[in-house]
């Protein structure tokens, strides 16, 4: 079959959502729940019933249109989409341009007249971001893989608890843990996403097919020592929280690049307590990431960074704790899943290469319950979760042509 989508459709929809929830730091802010999100949703839904499809939207507020196919509403479904959630101060395109693409995909089936055997579906998850509690909270609801407990005891990212956030919106808690319930049996997933990193844009190629998409440990750690006058107690004797934290932070740096390289390891946030001049710092709360392509060197780094940390704490006179926050397994895309996509990219003369994929994405949870594919298109600069992230309209031309491609031959 020889259509395509159509890009200035595609190309206004990106510009159109772009401007939801613009911020003052010509970026986007557009947490899921928040007003921005609300009004985001709502042009989803008018966007997805103009285009003909049946819209839905389950407990968590995850939002699908549907394209029916010959087999009926029973069938299992061959389904696209991403998020249009985005960090504080974020882009316009990380997650948004997956789910334009997937809707894109859609009209262009229905307009053509074509009767595929299983139902197509666009689907737009909530949070992937995890502004909220824990990251993909739509997805893992979809799955049905949330914890209950984190779900009524945790706090978000902006320091309320979850029910507090959803009050006001036709959400609650147990309508997010029931959407397990609501969800269809999916054939295969497939997420078309900017790559958020360089390889592509350094090596020229527009379309990267995912083999691979690393496992993420995330904890929140602490040292504590013991505070005194910055002027009066002698270097020698200090505990100082601090400087526990630093002589870590090289340590597992260094010990992840020569031991484990192409595994990753991040300490993204420190607070420092009492934080203040002429103190000793008494207590440093950060938090550890660390992240890889493969599940034994996911655990071997467990173990290993935890060591690292109890000798700092030991040799410096320091107490370590530390508890898990969030963390998803390595994920390897399907070879059935992979071959469908590099073959149609070879039949449309796309040039492409192998990726694996640092990020994290709903893609990876979708695996739970089915075959699970992502699409990567260049990111200029390898710039993303800022205002400056960007792509080139021929790349995502190109990237949703592949995705319409994938899923005729899918779902036919």
């Amino acid at each position: 079959m020889n259509i395509r989508v159509n890009l200035s459709r595609m190309k206004a929809d990106l510009e159109e959502l772009g401007r939801i929830g613009r911020d003052s730091g010509d970026g986007l802010t557009r947490p899921s729940f928040s007003r921005a999100d609300l009004e985001a949703r709502t042009w989803l839904k008018g966007r997805i019933e103009e285009a003909g499809l049946t819209y839905r939207e389950d407990g968590a507020g995850n939002q699908f249109g549907r394209l029916e196919g010959a087999a009926g509403p029973a069938a299992k479904v061959v389904m696209a989409g991403s998020h249009l959630d985005t960090v504080p101060n974020g882009g316009m395109f990380d997650g948004a341009a997956g789910v334009a693409a997937a809707l894109e995909c859609l009209r262009t089936v229905r307009e053509e007249g074509l009767r595929l055997r299983l139902p197509l579906e666009v689907a737009s998850f909530t949070d992937e971001e995890g502004n909220l509690i824990g990251d993909f909270l739509g997805s893992r609801a979809f799955v049905g893989s949330l914890n209950r407990d984190l779900l009524e005891h945790g706090t978000t990212a902006f320091g309320r608890p979850l029910a507090d956030i959803l009050s006001g919106t036709p959400y609650t808690i147990e309508t997010i843990l029931a959407a397990s319930g609501q969800a269809p049996a999916v054939e295969a997933f497939i997420e078309l996403h900017i790559e958020q990193g360089p390889a592509l844009e350094t090596e020229g190629i527009p379309v990267g097919i995912v083999d691979n998409i690393n496992g993420k440990h995330y904890r929140w750690c602490a040292f504590e020592g013991e505070s005194g006058h910055s002027g009066t107690v002698p270097l020698e004797l200090r505990r100082d929280a601090f400087l526990g934290l630093a002589d870590f932070a090289l340590r597992a740096t260094r010990h992840v690049a020569t031991r484990h390289y192409g595994s990753f390891v991040t300490i993204g946030k420190a607070l420092v307590h009492p934080g203040a001049f002429s103190s000793i710092p008494r207590r440093a709360d950060f938090s550890l990431e660390f992240r890889s392509s493969a599940p034994e060197t996911m655990a071997a780094l467990e173990r290993e960074l935890l060591e690292i940390a109890g000798a700092v704490a030991s040799a410096r006179r320091l107490k370590f704790a530390s508890r898990l926050m969030d963390k998803t397994e390595p994920y390897h895309v399907p070879e059935r899943l992979v071959e469908v996509l590099a073959g149609e990219a070879d039949r449309l003369g796309f040039a492409h290469m192998p990726v694996t994929s640092g990020a994290g994405h709903d893609a990876q949870i979708l695996s739970a319950v089915t075959d699970a594919a992502m699409i990567f298109i260049p990111s200029p600069d390898g710039i993303s979760h800022a205002p400056g992230e960007s792509l080139r309209w021929e790349d995502l031309e190109k990237g949703a042509n592949l995705l319409l491609a994938a899923l005729l031959r899918l779902a036919s």
